[in-house]
């Protein structure tokens, strides 16, 4: 092997070729680099000393956590992340920040956590996510400013038509002022769009549709921005992934609002697809389509993030090779796509490890068996998902 090695640096040496370790490793190229300085014993030499190095360079290799595999290539990965899990769980901590870039609190910048009285703000468990970015050097995204779930539990007894405007702009301004400069992005409106409901516009049937209007979502946007002008602004939303007629309407309707904000001089700056997939379902996934619509996306001068993305093994035998087999198959399928897309700038999973996922409760397993959908199982130890997201982020072109 080494006779080998010192041959094919001779002849590159000799053609003047430059080789370039595949892993990037400094030693490694500072070898290469010099093989046309050396002659054929002293290559032969050198030769002798590359599998130790290439064997630490394997473990360097190895050590490497998402994080730092998307920072190489000038993107961020992330997670959503659980309160109180990240206050009282050390082993959740570490690992978190050290596989992730970015963190987006799961549930409490929702409407109703965050404001669940009229003249009540609830920013402690946010305030703690914020403060451990800092501590981690993460960034962090606001999750969500405008939302028909999980609203204001008075949003039904003291919203009216005639003082809606009011209440939604007090919130954006309240919250998204309070995070201003601390913020990567917003999600500023999710999931406005659903095809179902009949609308032309494809808009979903909500109470700030009923009392504002289509103008609810350019009010929550243009507050959002004065609020905080340096947080990226984002559209959210799910079903935009598969090659099946009822999300070719949603891609088609999601595209159409895009448009429509665009041209009304709306700050929108990116548009958010949560990626909420099946690896039942994995023969749904065209790449192709996906990446015919992040083309379209990226037309219109936006920027793209994965938000939520997770796979379920729902469905799938109870062989828990055959299952991260084939959830990781749908990872390194769908990111294969996204991470070819020069606007694509982020990825976070909606959780990180399957100790702490809402799958477990959203889309069980029959016999109660855990679920395996996230990069890392219930002990943190990387999983073939955690391996094919690696292999995607590397795959990029810087």
């Amino acid at each position: 092997m080494n006779l080998l090695l010192a041959e094919i640096l001779y002849l590159a040496g000799r053609l003047n070729l430059k080789l370039l370790c595949c892993f990037g490793h400094e030693r490694c190229n500072i070898l290469f680099a010099g093989a046309n300085m050396l002659n054929r014993r002293e290559l032969l030499k050198a030769a002798a000393l590359a599998p130790a190095v290439w064997e630490r360079t394997l473990a360097q290799a190895e050590d490497q956590t998402l994080r730092l595999r998307a920072e190489a290539r000038g993107l961020l990965f992330g997670a959503a992340a659980a309160w109180p899990v990240l206050r009282d769980d050390p082993d959740y901590a570490k690992h978190f920040a050290a596989e992730c870039g970015i963190l987006v609190p799961e549930n409490v910048l929702k409407m109703g956590p965050v404001h669940p009285e009229p003249e009540k703000y609830n920013f402690e468990p946010a305030d703690f996510m914020a403060d451990f970015c800092a501590k981690n050097r993460m960034k962090m995204r606001g999750h969500t400013l405008v939302w028909h779930s999980q609203a204001w539990p008075w949003l039904k007894t003291v919203v009216t038509p005639q003082n809606a405007r009011r209440h939604l702009e007090e919130h954006i301004r309240t919250v998204a002022g309070r995070y201003k400069g601390r913020m990567h992005s917003w999600d500023v409106v999710n999931e406005a769009i659903n095809p179902a409901d009949g609308r032309e516009d494809g808009l979903r049937k909500t109470a700030w549709l009923e009392m504002l209007g289509p103008e609810y979502l350019e009010i929550a946007f243009q507050t959002a921005h004065e609020a905080d002008p340096t947080a990226m602004l984002c559209y959210n939303d799910y079903g935009l992934d598969y090659d099946t007629p009822e999300q070719e309407a949603r891609r088609a309707a999601v595209l159409r609002l895009l448009r429509r904000l665009i041209e009304r001089k709306v700050p929108l700056h990116a548009l958010g697809t949560q990626a909420h997939l099946s690896a039942a379902n994995r023969q749904n996934i065209n790449p192709e389509t996906l990446h015919r619509f992040f083309g379209e996306v990226t037309q219109l001068g936006l920027k793209i993030l994965i938000t939520e993305l997770d796979v379920t093994d729902q469905g799938l035998p109870e062989d828990i090779e055959a299952r991260d087999k084939a959830v990781a198959e749908v990872y390194r399928t769908y990111l294969g796509v996204a991470v070819r897309e020069p606007a694509l700038i982020a990825v976070l999973t909606w959780g990180l490890t399957d100790r702490y996922t809402w799958l477990a409760r959203r889309s069980p397993r029959e016999g109660g068996t855990r679920v395996r959908v996230l990069p890392l199982d219930s002990e943190y130890r990387r999983k073939p998902a955690w391996y094919a997201i690696a292999e995607a982020l590397d795959s990029r072109k810087v």
